[in-house]
């Protein structure tokens, strides 16, 4: 796939605290992460974009890949800012190569099938074909 032609986007909510208490420094688990990714690069096509909260405070540090009308978005959660920052860098290089932004099931990284909090349809999906 031409990733020129389909850029995605990975969100990174930096207001997360892992469902605890800012540092006294006022650093917070979402920033670490975010930070983490913006330090080693992303791949190419993807942007990198930090957002100021994504609801899911209780559950982990939470990111978003989305890109394009054609593609389905992904919301995960229980992520771990000292340890994940590889397996999303290749998740969304995965979701990246993927034309509608379903990676299959057996390429998916372990974190991406128990984590994942919400699935959106892209803008104008395909109907599903029902009664076959």
């Amino acid at each position: 796939m031409d990733t020129e032609k389909a850029p995605v986007e990975l969100l990174v909510c930096v207001k997360c605290l892992r469902g605890g208490e800012a540092t006294e420094d006022g650093e917070r688990p979402g920033t670490r992460l975010y930070e983490g990714l913006r330090a080693g690069g992303m791949p190419e096509g993807v942007t990198l974009t930090p957002v100021e909260c994504l609801q899911n405070c209780d559950y982990g540090c939470s990111a978003v890949m989305r890109g394009g009308a054609a593609r389905w978005t992904y919301v995960y959660g229980n992520l771990d800012e000292g340890s994940q920052i590889d397996l999303l860098r290749d998740g969304i290089a995965l979701y990246r190569d993927a034309s509608d932004g379903v990676i299959p099931w057996r390429q998916r990284p372990e974190h991406f099938k128990r984590n994942c909090i919400a699935r959106i349809p892209p803008v104008a999906p395909a109907a599903p074909k029902l009664g076959e």
